[in-house]
C-alpha cells in the first residue's frame, strides 16, 4: 500500500495500543509503519533485481518480529522508557506496527514474501489496489481525532475496526466476482487456467479478470453492480515464442518466479541493439503495464545473450484505454474494455 496508508496504519495502532504514550504513539505508529518500505534505497544489482526483491527482507514476519523482540528489549531496558510500560506493552506495539505493513501489502497484487529467507513465492490475495480510499480515510480520520483529544482512543479503536472490514469485504467482492465468472470460463474450457481476479484503480466495486489461455491474457472487467449480463474477456497476446529464450536467463526465470505466468515478452530495438523485454502484466491495465523489463539483446550471431535488466518503457500509453476505464469506475454498466485494434 502507499506511505500515507501504511503510516495512518501503524499511527492508529499505536494510539490503540499504547494510549499512555499519547500523541508520541502515533509518531512511534507512524515511523515503524512505514520502516519496512525503507528497502526501496537500495540497490541490488539491476532493475529486475530491485523489483522483485522489494518486499523481501525488510517485509518478511520472521526478520520483523524478531527486530520487534530487540526494540521491546531495549524499550523496556532504557532509563528513559523502561518505566513508561512493561517488556510486553512494548512488544505488543513494535510487534503489531511493523508486522501490519507487510500483511496489508499482501492484499494488493505485487507480492509479498512473509515468510522470507524460505524460498517460497511472494503471497498476493489481491483484493486491494495500492491507493484505496475508502481503506486509508477511517484510519485517517481516527488519528487527526486522536492527535487532537489524545483520550479519544476507543473512537480510534473503532475507525480501525472500520478499515479492518473493509478489507473483509473486498475478500467477499472479490469471492462474488469469481463464483459469478465462474460458469462463464466453465463454458469455454478455462476453468483450470491461471486466473487473476483484482481490484480496478481506487474501487472494489469494479474488478479486473485476467485469463491465462492458449498463448494469451483473456482480460475483462465485472462489476459488482452488473447484475446477471456475462463478462466480456478480450485476448492479449503474450508472444510465447519468446519465452523459451527469455527463460534461459536469470531474470527471466526471476520474473517466473515473481509473477507467475502473468507475463508478455516482446522484441524491440533498444540502445541500437534488437532486446527481449519482459512485462509484468499484473500491475497496470491492458496498454499500460510500468513494469516492463530488458532481459536479453540479440548479438552478432543471431542469439539471445543475458544483459543487465533494464527498466523499459512500456510503450504509449493507450488512452482510448484509460477513457474507457474511467468510464467503467464512474458508470459500472457500459461495455467492458476490449484490446485495442
Amino acid at each position: 500500500m502507499d506511505s500515507v496508508t501504511q503510516a495512518c496504519l501503524g499511527a492508529a495502532i499505536g494510539g490503540v495500543v499504547m494510549p499512555r504514550l499519547g500523541r508520541r504513539a502515533l509518531l512511534i505508529g507512524a515511523a515503524l509503519g512505514t520502516l519496512p518500505d525503507l528497502d526501496v534505497l537500495i540497490d541490488y544489482g539491476d532493475a529486475v533485481a530491485d523489483y522483485t526483491r522489494h518486499r523481501g527482507f525488510s517485509h518478511s514476519l520472521i526478520v520483523l518480529t524478531g527486530v520487534a523482540t530487540l526494540c521491546a528489549g531495549l524499550a523496556a531496558r532504557w532509563s528513559r522508557t523502561r518505566d513508561l510500560a512493561s517488556f510486553w506493552h512494548w512488544w505488543w506495539l513494535f510487534t503489531l506496527c511493523l508486522a501490519t505493513h507487510p500483511l496489508l501489502d499482501a492484499f494488493t497484487t505485487y507480492g509479498t514474501q512473509l515468510l522470507w529467507p524460505i524460498p517460497l513465492r511472494p503471497v498476493s490475495w489481491h483484493t486491494l489496489f495500492i491507493i484505496d480510499p475508502l481503506y486509508t480515510l477511517p484510519l485517517l480520520i481516527g488519528v487527526i481525532v486522536f492527535a487532537i483529544r489524545p483520550a479519544a482512543r476507543r473512537l480510534l479503536a473503532a475507525l480501525l475496526g472500520v478499515s479492518c472490514l473493509y478489507i473483509g469485504f473486498s475478500l467477499g467482492a472479490q469471492a462474488f466476482v469469481e463464483q459469478r465468472i465462474a460458469p462463464f470460463l466453465a463454458q469455454r474450457g478455462m476453468s483450470d487456467d491461471p486466473i487473476l481476479v483484482q481490484p480496478a484503480p481506487l474501487t472494489t466495486l469494479l474488478w479486473r479478470v485476467t485469463v491465462i489461455h492458449d498463448g494469451a491474457a483473456y482480460e475483462g472487467w465485472v462489476s459488482l453492480l452488473d447484475g446477471d449480463s456475462p463478462p466480456t474477456l478480450a485476448p492479449w497476446p503474450l508472444g510465447d515464442e519468446w519465452q523459451e529464450a527469455a527463460q534461459r536467463t536469470r531474470d527471466g526465470r526471476r520474473l517466473a518466479w515473481f509473477s507467475g505466468p502473468f507475463l508478455r515478452y516482446d522484441i524491440r530495438r533498444e540502445a541500437g541493439r534488437e532486446r527481449l523485454l519482459a512485462t509484468d502484466i499484473r500491475l497496470g491495465v491492458p496498454g499500460t503495464h510500468p513494469f516492463t523489463f530488458s532481459i536479453a539483446e540479440r548479438g552478432d550471431d543471431g542469439k539471445w545473450q543475458p544483459m543487465a535488466s533494464e527498466r523499459s518503457s512500456s510503450g504509449r500509453p493507450e488512452r482510448a484505454v484509460m477513457q474507457r476505464l474511467l468510464a467503467r469506475i464512474t458508470s459500472p454498466r457500459v461495455e467492458p474494455i476490449t484490446a485495442p485494434e
